[in-house]
């Protein structure tokens, strides 16, 4: 099945499905020597499993990554590494229901007619359980890029029509630290507070809610990105949006900057010392990227997420006879995914910077 491949140089391949033996990653084009944290990948993946609060989804998975290749004395080798992550309490019963029948807003019409068939447990390949590969492979993007100083936040900054305030994020290690203090991932107390409340009471009424996720990737150098297609802002949007449940991405002033006028919306060049390797921006509102290639402010992002497909309330749909019939959630399921999406924004993202700098690398005029 095509489509399961991601990156052009640092390229990650996943596989499996949520309720087959594992799920795992081949990550190739790793650089060589690059200190591989066990750890520290275990610590991401722990952020996204499943069943870590009341306002998720009570499979209880550990989520165990073992490295099966590619890591040869804590450090890689330069071949491609594969990461395996058993599937440990599949519940493949609780899918009995749908298996002739198509769950509204799910993959399951479209992969029935793509393939003529579906795993129904779970989704099979549809699930939002492939994507914890993909925090393995992240992870691991992140360790290449600490060597070079550039850091990846992510943060829930609305649920429903609750926002969060904006943020300084002159401090990322504060926030990080104030973003794990909650079980939603949102960095202010009082608004966490008021998330978690809500969300917990759409879980008890049957219903799920969506919500956003906002991101600053910070020190990275000018020039990333590629004309024409492969615009830095365009492989990050592309990133996000393949990630289960996002419906929308803007970056900068995104859809907010339609409304102004272009003397509002520049952002205006200093520099120090007629230094071209320190110029900065005034205001930020290209979100760090201009005519798609990095300038060296912070590249800032949104990325939007559409309330859970399956609600545990009767709903109308239609079975694989064509036949109008009644469907109801059952099982295990978020009631809202951002806070364990953060991890999968925030790998993408790592992902996609990482991608970036060893395809500048290639140039003769690269400069890190």
């Amino acid at each position: 099945m095509a489509g399961n491949s991601f990156g052009e140089v640092f390229r990650i391949t996943t596989f499996g499905e949520s309720h087959g033996e594992a799920i795992g990653v081949i990550i190739d084009g790793c650089p060589s020597n690059i200190e591989i944290d066990e750890t520290f990948i275990q610590s991401e993946l722990d952020k996204r499993k499943p069943g870590q609060s009341k306002i998720t989804t009570q499979r209880k998975e550990s989520d165990t990554a073992k490295i099966l290749s590619g890591v040869f004395e804590g450090k890689s080798t330069g071949t491609p590494i594969a990461l395996v992550i058993p599937n440990e309490d599949q519940r493949s019963k609780d899918y009995s229901h749908i298996q002739n029948k198509f769950r509204p807003s799910h993959a399951d019409y479209t992969y029935h007619m793509k393939y003529g068939n579906r795993d129904y447990r779970g989704g099979g390949r549809s699930s939002a359980r492939e994507t914890a590969a993909r925090v393995a492979a992240g992870a691991v993007a992140k360790l290449f890029l600490k060597q070079l100083g550039i850091e990846i936040f992510a943060h829930v900054s609305s649920v429903g029509k609750i926002d969060a305030p904006n943020l300084d994020h002159s401090d990322l290690s504060t926030l990080l630290e104030q973003r794990e203090n909650n079980i939603v991932r949102c960095v202010d107390p009082a608004t966490a507070n008021e998330m978690i409340s809500f969300i917990d009471g759409i879980r008890k009424a049957g219903d799920t809610v969506g919500g956003k996720i906002s991101t600053v990737i910070r020190n990275v150098p000018t020039g990333l990105g590629e004309p024409v297609f492969d615009k830095l802002h365009a492989d990050l949007a592309k990133a996000m949006m393949s990630i289960n449940a996002v419906h929308g991405f803007e970056y900068g002033s995104g859809f907010e900057g339609s409304q102004m006028i272009g003397s509002e919306h520049n952002d205006i060049f200093l520099t120090e010392d007629q230094d071209l390797e320190h110029v900065h921006t005034i205001t930020n509102f290209s979100g760090g990227i201009q005519g798609g290639i990095s300038n060296g402010m912070d590249i800032t992002f949104r990325t939007a997420f559409k309330p859970v497909a399956t609600i545990m309330r009767d709903q109308e749909t239609v079975n694989t006879e064509g036949e109008s019939v009644s469907i109801s959630g059952k099982g295990r399921h978020d009631p809202c995914v951002v806070p364990r999406a953060v991890v999968i924004v925030e790998a993408m993202a790592a992902l996609v910077i990482t991608d970036h700098l060893l395809r500048q690398k290639s140039y003769s005029n690269a400069r890190f």
